[in-house]
């Protein structure tokens, strides 16, 4: 018999949902739709958190923008297989571990998100700050999410045959010469991302 692990609740603390309305604020309507479709795949598939494949999965589904960057052909319909079918074979491993990543602090579940998708997230918003806009697009967690290799949206990507290398170049062509954002004011990238031309 396989230990209980505990996963999210439907009814949450209201101090969560105060933080969750903060967070949410800063975000697009199609990236907060993608971040809600995250939450309720999650639920419904009794996983543990919200984890970057979560969020690779929903952006997908709800934002066109984010859709644009891989553009059509069977690299996309191979990826969305792949998502689709976490619930088997490759996908239940994750089950029983935390998404992390070793150039992360550790840190706790925050609303709900692994450590490393929390990141992502916090990582998208600054991404769009620098760009001085004042909410994060799709674009901006997409970045995010193909720049440490350890995540399992970068290792879902790899299965479907595609590079996460050649997915940050697109999102930054995406946004233009001039809109272009450094990762960090210092010029690096922010502590537990990679820059993906170093892998």
């Amino acid at each position: 018999m396989q230990p209980r692990i505990p996963r999210q609740s439907d009814r949450e603390p209201q101090e969560r949902s105060g933080r969750s309305a903060d967070s949410d604020a800063r975000l697009s309507a199609e990236l907060a739709a993608a971040v809600a479709g995250a939450r309720r795949r999650v639920l419904r598939d009794g996983d543990r958190q919200i984890d970057t494949a979560h969020l690779l999965h929903s952006l997908l589904e709800s934002d066109a923008e984010v859709r644009a960057v891989f553009g059509e052909g069977p690299g996309i319909a191979r990826l969305l297989g792949y998502l689709v079918q976490r619930s088997i074979g490759y996908g239940l491993r994750w089950r029983g571990g935390v998404e992390d990543s070793g150039g992360i602090p550790v840190v706790t579940e925050a609303e709900g998100f692994s450590p490393l998708a929390a990141a992502c997230m916090e990582h998208a918003r600054e991404r769009a700050r620098r760009r001085g806009e004042a909410v994060a697009r799709g674009v901006d967690l997409l970045a995010a999410l193909v720049t440490d290799p350890q995540a399992r949206a970068v290792e879902v990507l790899q299965r479907a045959g595609l590079d996460p290398r050649d997915v940050h170049t697109r999102v930054e062509t995406l946004d233009g010469p001039d809109r272009q954002v450094e990762a960090s004011p210092g010029g690096g990238w922010p502590v537990g991302r990679q820059d993906p031309a170093s892998w």
